[in-house]
């Protein structure tokens, strides 16, 4: 048997590379989404909700079963192989990509067949309008190929992510933004904007599963195309991923809940398109960034019998997510409507569109930091081959997110459904915490307690700065005046600005994070063993 020479990977060392090269696809994200509101609008024009639809739905699917359920079930079966024989392990992987390739190409092709009634569900609202309903329906049949090049490149990522390569699952997102940016940019007319981003996704998507593989291939893999074989082997790789599919599902259902609701209101579905572009900047640069790295090692610690690393990583990855989302969730609270229309306010996204958008980021931001727990949480059942308590939980959070969405809505308006998902995830997170403690797989230890502690204090120092300069906004505004159009997004930048550098100062101040722990955590580990062989 061949036996791969993995180390087992420093947790946050991974996360940052995975979160720096993610970073970097969101500022391309952030500008592409200035260029399609500009260019679609919301309220304005039919095109902007279409558009957002058409963008939402693959991306929805893609969510579910490509990056949450594969990774869950699939990176901790490869990796255990992996450690024994990486011949072994790549014949699986092969087998795992033909079954997952044509369920996904199965049920692409079914959507794609039924959208005009799908739709007639997910967007009853827009029934009123032909128009933008015809045009919502056939922009998503066009985008809806996306989900199987994304089924593929997850099964690429989740490779180079158990054999500690993070570099490309990081950085292939980037081609979505950059081939967008491109096709959208010279548009004027917002129909032939929607259409030409639509394209772009399936454009982008093929990009993107071809650099998979190439990094796969590059990192030592050996994966052939094979066709799908039902064996025994991808038998309990289904068993585990569909309660995966479940519990990683929570949130996107949530999601759908509250678009289903949103297509009552004339502009919701752009609205909520420009929210979930800053909400789940931190969920995708934190939550995920850490959730990705902590599965294998997790792996790894509780394939060895090692209790004293697999603690280690949970209070590190608490530790460092709190610190990393928490001051996000600030801002988005005490900054909400500044913020989309400091950024987004512009061409066809007007100051209304803004002011209602930013309703709904400030009841998504008290959310982050359950949506980011949720992904540091689940590995810690996902790597002892647990995926249905998360799942019953995740039924729990649905049931409660569809009954207060649906009351919230009625009673309070749109912005209700936002005070559901985030309400809902919460709850997700006490549930999955407290099965955890009573089973004595994880209970965080008194310094991690501590240190969370201390970084509410950081957060707090750094949500009075805010208050503060919020104050001064519009004593601020007049001083860049004479930049005419930029003002508002230089403010709100100088803002954020003062805000971030402050907020080290407090965080190290407290003790919340110390200088040396950040940088130990940032070290590769040299002296560790590899992952023990399977029994």
């Amino acid at each position: 048997m061949t036996q791969p020479k993995t180390k087992r990977p420093s947790l946050m060392r991974s996360s940052m590379i995975f979160a720096g090269l993610t970073l970097v696809s969101r500022f391309m994200g952030f500008a592409r989404d200035v260029v399609v509101t500009r260019a679609v609008g919301a309220t304005a024009t039919i095109a902007g909700d279409a558009y957002a639809t058409a963008l939402t739905f693959p991306n929805l699917f893609r969510r579910i079963f490509a990056e949450g359920a594969f990774a869950a079930a699939f990176v901790p079966a490869y990796s255990k192989r992996l450690g024994a024989d990486e011949k072994d392990a790549d014949r699986f992987a092969a087998d795992a990509l033909a079954t997952v390739a044509m369920a996904s190409v199965i049920l692409t092709t079914v959507c794609m067949l039924a959208m005009p009634w799908i739709m007639r569900v997910y967007n009853a609202g827009y029934l009123d309008d032909p128009a933008k309903f015809r045009l919502t329906w056939m922009l998503t049949i066009v985008t809806m190929p996306y989900l199987p090049c994304m089924v593929i490149a997850s099964v690429f990522s989740g490779i180079l992510n158990a054999r500690g390569r993070f570099i490309v699952s990081g950085a292939y997102p980037t081609l979505l933004n950059l081939i967008m940016l491109v096709i959208i940019w010279p548009q004027t007319d917002p129909i032939s904007a929607a259409w030409a981003g639509a394209i772009a996704v399936i454009i982008a998507g093929v990009a993107q599963a071809a650099l998979c593989w190439w990094g796969a291939s590059k990192s030592g893999a050996t994966i052939r195309f094979v066709l799908p074989r039902l064996t025994p082997e991808m038998k309990v790789l289904l068993k585990a991923a569909v309660p995966a599919v479940i519990a990683n599902s929570a949130t996107q259902v949530n999601i759908v809940i509250a678009g289903i609701l949103a297509s009552q209101v004339d502009g919701m579905r752009a609205w909520m398109s420009v929210a979930d572009r800053l909400y789940q900047l931190p969920w995708s640069l934190v939550g995920v960034a850490i959730g990705i790295a902590l599965l294998p090692r997790l792996s790894q610690a509780i394939q060895a019998k090692d209790s004293d690393d697999a603690q280690a990583a949970m209070d590190q990855a608490l530790v460092f997510s709190m610190a990393l989302s928490l001051p996000a969730a600030a801002a988005l609270i005490v900054l909400p409507a500044h913020l989309i229309d400091g950024l987004f306010g512009y061409g066809l996204f007007t100051s209304h569109d803004a002011a209602q958008t930013g309703l709904l980021l400030l009841h998504y931001g008290w959310g982050v930091p359950a949506f980011v727990l949720q992904r540091i949480l689940q590995p810690a059942f996902f790597a002892r081959g647990d995926t249905r308590t998360p799942m019953n939980y995740s039924l729990i959070s649905v049931a409660v997110n569809i009954v207060l969405a649906v009351t919230l809505f009625y009673k309070l308006g749109f912005y209700g459904v936002a005070i559901a998902t985030s309400a809902a995830a919460w709850i997700s997170v006490i549930q999955m915490a407290l099965a955890l403690m009573r089973r004595g797989d994880y209970r965080p230890s008194a310094k991690a307690v501590s240190k969370v502690a201390r970084v509410i204090l950081a957060v707090a120092g750094m949500a009075g700065v805010l208050l503060a300069m919020k104050s001064f906004h519009a004593d601020l505004m007049a001083a860049a005046s004479a930049l005419g159009g930029a003002a508002k997004l230089i403010v709100i930048v100088l803002i954020c600005m003062a805000g971030g550098a402050l907020y080290p100062v407090f965080l190290f101040a407290f003790g919340g994070v110390t200088p040396a722990e950040f940088r130990a955590a940032l070290k590769r580990k040299k002296n560790d063993p590899p992952p023990a062989p399977l029994p």
